[in-house]
């Protein structure tokens, strides 16, 4: 029994080799495989930080400009509208933002009085004509008498003193007929003196313009000093919008670059997105001591009916007339947002959380901004971006 179980543990070298089996060797080679495809897809969907910037819109006339100014447009022509007479506003002909004619009747006050008044400077002119007629006709019998008168004294028919008589009455009518024509001048004048009353009665334009603001109304009692309790002086204010400038304060020290003639952009707050040229017209030969700025104004070159006064604007002083093909905006980025990759230029956009890769031209460079085509303004873009950033990968801003 015992050699039995010794012969167990004989090893039987003429028997074939047969190779272990490696149970365990394909399924470390999946493993391996699922790993990488794990970390392959979390490399690429982890958040690369990067820095951002904005997409903008310059002006090329930004190139140009020497200075800048704020101020504000005003109308050089522009008026309170009042009568110089006192009355109660009866009628009223126009509102805010109304075009008007220069001799156009804005406004009418009561004119019965001052009307009455006129009918009877005319009827004393009817007087004074018809008291002129009357004279004319006496002047015209007195001298036919004195002829008569002559003859008769030639012949002894009359006496010199009946005679004298004659001629007497003769120089009366020829004086009267003066008075007459006196008495007529100051009538015509009295009438013409009604007559303006009753034009000042009305309220006429004094040049084309629009009116700015109603300050009364029908029933206000209107007086030209305005001194009475809860009365108007002015009825309409009015503005000439041929003759808007932009008012701008420049520092006395940057004064010796502007000049009359001088190109400008101006841009007012109200439309952010329009640029209008402009060329100074004019400085006021003092200066603001306590602010240390002269008052410069420029004038639009071309008329636009969107400009208002009083609207806020930024003057850009130019050392040369922008051209024509350059006045339009254009949209800019930093140059560091724009690189090489394959052979082109392009840049990242950042469109919820994640990098797009977005060709684009450069064109010239503003100030310190570059021109490029294919982005909008108002658009993220990634500024200086790494070399691992690829289309499709999550970004986050980093921390400045």
């Amino acid at each position: 029994m015992a050699n039995e179980d010794l012969t167990r543990l004989r090893i039987d070298r003429d028997a074939p080799h047969v190779a272990p089996r490696k149970r365990g060797y394909r399924w470390w080679l999946a493993a391996l495989a699922a790993a990488a495809a794990v970390f392959w897809a979390v490399s690429r969907n982890a958040a690369v930080p990067v820095e951002v910037g904005a997409v903008s819109q310059a002006y090329p006339s930004q190139a140009y400009t020497l200075l800048n100014a704020t101020g504000y447009v005003v109308a050089q022509r522009k008026a309170a509208v009042a009568s110089k007479a006192t009355g109660r506003l009866e009628w009223l002909n126009v509102r805010e933002g109304s075009q008007v004619k220069a001799g156009e009747v804005l406004a009418r006050l009561e004119s019965s009085d001052v009307t009455a008044q006129m009918k009877q400077a005319a009827a004393g002119v009817d007087v004074a004509r018809a008291n002129l007629g009357q004279g004319e006709a006496e002047l015209k019998d007195a001298g036919r008498a004195l002829e008569r008168s002559r003859d008769l004294l030639a012949k002894k028919f009359v006496s010199p003193a009946a005679h004298d008589a004659v001629v007497a009455r003769h120089d009366k009518a020829k004086a009267a007929i003066s008075g007459f024509r006196a008495s007529i001048a100051v009538a015509e004048a009295n009438l013409r003196a009604a007559q303006v009353a009753v034009e000042q009665t009305l309220i006429r334009a004094p040049f084309d313009g629009v009116v700015l603001t109603k300050n009364a109304n029908v029933g206000d009692v209107i007086t030209p000093f305005s001194s009475a309790l809860g009365s108007q002086a002015a009825v309409v204010t009015m503005a000439d919008m041929s003759t808007l400038e932009v008012e701008a304060d420049v520092s006395e020290g940057n004064l010796a670059k502007v000049a009359v003639g001088q190109p400008c952009e101006i841009q007012l707050d109200a439309l952010p997105g329009q640029r209008f040229r402009g060329m100074v017209h004019r400085t006021v030969p003092t200066v603001d001591r306590a602010k240390a700025t002269v008052l410069v104004k420029v004038r639009f070159v071309d008329a636009d009916p969107r400009i208002l006064p009083e609207m806020s604007a930024k003057v850009a002083f130019l050392e040369k007339e922008v051209p024509e093909e350059e006045r339009g905006a254009r949209t800019v980025v930093q140059p560091a947002a724009v690189v090489e990759r394959d052979g082109a230029s392009v840049l990242f956009t950042v469109k919820d959380g994640r990098a797009v890769q977005v060709a684009v031209r450069k064109g010239m460079t503003i100030g310190e901004l570059l021109e490029v085509s294919g982005v909008a303004a108002g658009d993220t873009v990634v500024l200086r971006p790494p070399e691992k950033l690829r289309d499709g990968m999550a970004v986050t801003v980093a921390a400045k």
